[in-house]
C-alpha cells in the first residue's frame, strides 16, 4: 500500500482536450491562422499554458512570440474550461474508494486557478488535500520540486509515493524526485518509444486498474514492470 498518491491532472484526471483544443484554435483564428486538428494540439499538451500557445501558432504558421498571445489563450480557455471537459470514466468513483485510506494530491503544469476550477466544477477537490499548477513556485514538471513538497506534505516518503500520469513529463518527474510512477495508456499524453523505460515502470489501461491496484492487499509494492490489469 503507498501512503501518497499524486495524480496528473490533463489526460490523467480528467478528458480535456477538447476544450484545450477549442480554446487554442480560438486563438489561432483570431490572429488569422486556420483551426488545427483536435489530436495536434492535445499532442502539445503537458509542458505548461506558454509553450502550448508557442507550438500551436508555429503549427499555424503564425509567429510563436506574439505579444499577448499567451493572455489570449488563457482568456480563451477561461470561458471553455468545463464545456467538454469530464473525469474519465471509473475515476471519481475509485477516488471515492481511496478517500480516507492514504492521502492524494494533484501535481499539473496547468495554471493553479483553471487547475482548481475544474477540480470544484466536476466535484473533485474534497479528495485532494493538496493541488499544486505550473505557475506556483515550485516551478513545473519534471522539475521535481512540487512533487517533493507534497510528499513532505503529506508526511511521506519518496519510495512510499506513486506519481501517476499520461505524459513523458510525468515520467520524468517522478525519476527526478525518486518516487513510483504509474503511467495511463488511455491518457492522451501517453507519447512513449521502448527506450523510454528502465523496467520498473508500472502501468494502466483505465482508471479502474489504478485504483484497483492501489487497494488490493499485497505483502509489498508492485513489482517493476507490472500492468496493472
Amino acid at each position: 500500500m503507498f501512503d501518497l498518491i499524486v495524480f496528473d491532472l490533463d489526460g490523467t484526471l480528467v478528458d480535456s482536450h477538447r476544450d484545450i483544443a477549442n480554446a487554442a484554435n480560438a486563438l489561432v483564428e483570431e490572429l488569422g491562422g486556420t483551426r488545427l486538428c483536435d489530436a495536434a494540439i492535445a499532442a502539445m499538451v503537458g509542458e505548461g499554458a506558454a509553450l502550448l500557445v508557442r507550438r500551436a501558432l508555429s503549427a499555424a504558421g503564425l509567429d510563436p512570440a506574439t505579444p499577448g498571445a499567451l493572455d489570449r489563450f488563457l482568456a480563451h480557455y477561461d470561458e471553455r474550461l468545463l464545456e467538454h471537459t469530464r473525469p474519465y470514466p471509473g475515476t471519481a468513483q475509485g477516488l471515492a474508494r481511496l478517500e480516507g485510506q492514504l492521502s492524494m494530491s494533484v501535481l499539473t503544469n496547468k495554471p493553479q486557478r483553471p487547475t482548481e476550477r475544474i477540480l470544484e466544477g466536476l466535484e473533485l477537490r474534497r479528495y485532494f488535500g493538496e493541488v499544486v499548477g505550473g505557475d506556483t513556485p515550485c516551478g513545473r514538471k519534471p522539475s521535481p520540486a512540487g512533487l517533493l513538497r507534497l510528499v513532505a506534505a503529506a508526511g511521506a516518503t519518496p519510495e512510499r509515493t506513486l506519481m501517476v500520469g499520461d505524459s513523458p513529463i510525468d515520467l520524468q518527474a517522478a525519476r527526478n524526485a525518486a518516487t513510483r510512477i504509474c503511467l495511463v495508456r488511455y491518457g492522451f499524453g501517453y507519447r512513449f518509444a521502448a527506450a523510454d523505460f528502465r523496467g520498473d515502470e508500472l502501468f494502466a489501461d483505465s482508471p479502474a486498474d489504478v485504483f484497483d491496484a492501489v487497494t488490493r492487499p499485497r505483502p509489498a509494492l508492485p513489482e517493476a514492470g507490472s500492468t496493472f490489469v
